[in-house]
This record gives C-alpha cells, sequence and structure tokens, in this order.
C-alpha cells in the first residue's frame, strides 16, 4: 500500500492545477489571443522602491529579471522549444547572483540565514545520535529507498515538463511558466549541490566509520553526502509550486508535503544524515524563491506565500520603528 499512496502523492501533485480539479476557476488567458490589458491604476505616492516590492516578492532584495515566458511567446510566434534557448543566459545570472546572495541580502532578512545556518549546524552536531535512535533495520532502508526515488531526476524532470507541455496544449501560460521555472530551479539547484560536495566530501552512514566524516568521502567527492541532492531539488521544485500556486492550499500542501516525504525517506534509506538533508532542503527552497522572484510574469498571477507575506511585515514594522 505504501507504493501506491506515493504514487497518488505525485498524481495529486499535478491534478489540482488541471482544468477544473478542485475549484472552479477559468484557465489563463489563451495564447491564441493577446491578454486582456488590465486598467491601470492612478499614480500612486508611494516611493519607486515600494512599488517593486509589490511587484516581485521574494526573500533576497531581487530586482525583477527578463521574464522565462515573454510576450511574443504568449502566440507561439517563435515555437514551443524557443524559451529554453534563453535558459543558459539565465542560469549563469542565477549562479552568479545565488553564490553572492550572502553579501546581498536584505539586512532584516540576515535572521533567516542565522535561523537555518543554526539548524543545520544542530542537526550536523547530533546526526550521529538521531540516526542512532532509528530502527536502523532493513524494512526501513527499504521503504525509504523506494519512496526517495519520487525527489529523483527521473521523477522530477518529467513533472517539470508535464506543467511546460500540458501548459502549452492547454493555452495556460500560468501552467506553462510553472514548467519553465522548474526547469531553471533544476538545473540551478544541481549545479550548486555538485559544488558543494566537490568541498564537502562527507561520508554517507553506511560509507567508513559511520561517523558522517567530512573530506572522508570513499567513493569520491561527487559522492558525497552533504549536501543531498534529492533534498536541494524536491524542495526546489515545491518551492516554485507553491509560490506559483498559493491557492487552494491544498498545491503548497502536496508540494511541501511531497518533498518532506523525500527527505524523511533519504534519512530513512540511510543515504544522508539529518544534517544533509536540512541544509538541502533550505537551500533548494531559497533557490526556487530566487528563482521566481527573479523570472515570473507578475501578468500571469500568483501571489505571495505565506513566508512572504511575514518577511513583508517584518519590513513593515522595521520601517515604523
Amino acid at each position: 500500500m505504501k507504493p501506491l499512496l506515493l504514487v497518488l502523492l505525485l498524481l495529486l501533485l499535478l491534478n489540482p492545477f488541471a482544468p477544473g480539479a478542485l475549484c472552479q476557476t477559468p484557465l489563463p488567458f489563451s495564447m491564441e489571443q493577446p491578454p486582456q490589458q488590465q486598467p491601470q491604476p492612478p499614480p500612486q505616492t508611494t516611493a519607486p522602491d515600494q512599488d517593486k516590492a509589490k511587484e516581485q516578492h521574494s526573500t533576497l532584495e531581487v530586482k525583477p529579471g527578463p521574464q522565462v515566458i515573454k510576450k511574443k511567446d504568449f502566440w507561439t510566434q517563435t515555437g514551443v522549444f524557443h524559451p529554453f534557448l534563453r535558459m543558459p543566459g539565465y542560469i549563469l545570472q542565477d549562479q552568479k547572483a545565488l553564490w553572492t546572495s550572502p553579501f546581498h541580502t536584505a539586512k532584516a532578512d540576515l535572521k533567516y540565514w542565522a535561523i537555518f545556518g543554526g539548524a543545520a549546524a544542530a542537526f550536523i552536531a547530533t546526526d550521529r545520535w538521531t540516526v542512532k535512535q532509528l530502527p536502523n533495520s532493513s524494512g526501513q532502508v527499504s521503504v525509504g529507498t523506494w519512496a526517495s526515488r519520487a525527489g529523483a531526476a527521473y521523477s522530477l524532470i518529467p513533472i517539470s515538463a508535464g506543467f511546460y507541455f500540458i501548459g502549452t496544449a492547454a493555452h495556460a501560460d500560468r501552467f506553462r511558466e510553472t514548467g519553465l521555472l522548474c526547469f531553471e530551479t533544476l538545473i540551478d539547484s544541481n549545479l550548486v549541490v555538485e559544488a558543494l560536495k566537490l568541498v564537502a566530501n562527507r561520508a554517507r552512514p553506511l560509507e567508513g566509520d559511520g561517523k558522517g566524516h567530512f573530506e572522508d568521502s570513499p567513493n569520491g567527492r561527487l559522492s558525497s553526502g552533504f549536501p543531498s541532492g534529492h533534498a536541494i531539488s524536491s524542495w526546489a521544485m515545491a518551492s516554485v509550486v507553491a509560490h506559483q500556486y498559493p491557492h487552494p492550499r491544498i498545491v503548497p500542501i502536496l508540494a511541501y508535503g511531497l518533498a518532506t516525504v523525500v527527505v524523511v525517506a533519504r534519512v530513512g534509506a540511510r543515504k544522508h544524515f539529518p544534517g544533509d538533508v536540512v541544509a538541502g532542503s533550505a537551500m533548494g527552497w531559497f533557490i526556487g524563491d530566487y528563482v521566481y522572484g527573479r523570472r515570473h510574469n507578475p501578468e500571469l498571477g500568483g501571489k505571495p506565500s505565506a513566508a512572504q507575506k511575514i518577511l513583508d511585515r517584518v519590513r513593515i514594522s522595521l520601517v515604523l520603528q
């Protein structure tokens, strides 16, 4: 029954976005006709920086960049695959911003770096004790190995392709954009995780003396256990989906729920220590948040997630003080 339940979770991850599923809302505007122009609001007296903050929401002070779907793509004038030609350039921009992000993060958000960094450090310091508390039976390893397949590339890439090609066929541009954002996020997260693996070179739970020493992986640096590739990819993609579709609530719940299943399964399969998956999950969410804030076309809708609303309130309270 466990395999069946996980397959249903994967199906549900896509079904809420299909026409008529969970809600009776129309699809986004058709690509065969230009999008209807929204009435322009009267000029506001707010500062330019505040106006920009309303247009895009992300944890970083991210200036909106070139969108993954541009207006000429709405009517497929340049073909189905044309948006992918822009992606290599976008990836280079993303990597530069991600690796330098600690130097241009808003001061109000530095506390979140401290929280995530402290949590990862705490898990790394205690993860050898934590894994000893688990049954570590053959059944646990078997179930964990099977469940963690939901976070593998051969699962996440087809889901991303499904978003893009179903959205293209149905003329649902927001659905289609989600696929492109997922592809860009997966590439970004994999480049980050492979670079960190080369540096960390951490032994996995079943390697060496089982204590997870850094600079001690017997199978080479690319096989390093820190951070978890499954965790960073799953949480990066879940972050994009949750940002794109914060309503109905079942969508972010399923997205983050599936990502949580993957990271727990990786520990259960004894492929990673808890610190590996916690660090990977935090970085994955952060990358998905950045790509959404950078590439999302506001004309397609989408609202800030609960985490973004909290950050907005923090900024407002600091201004009032």
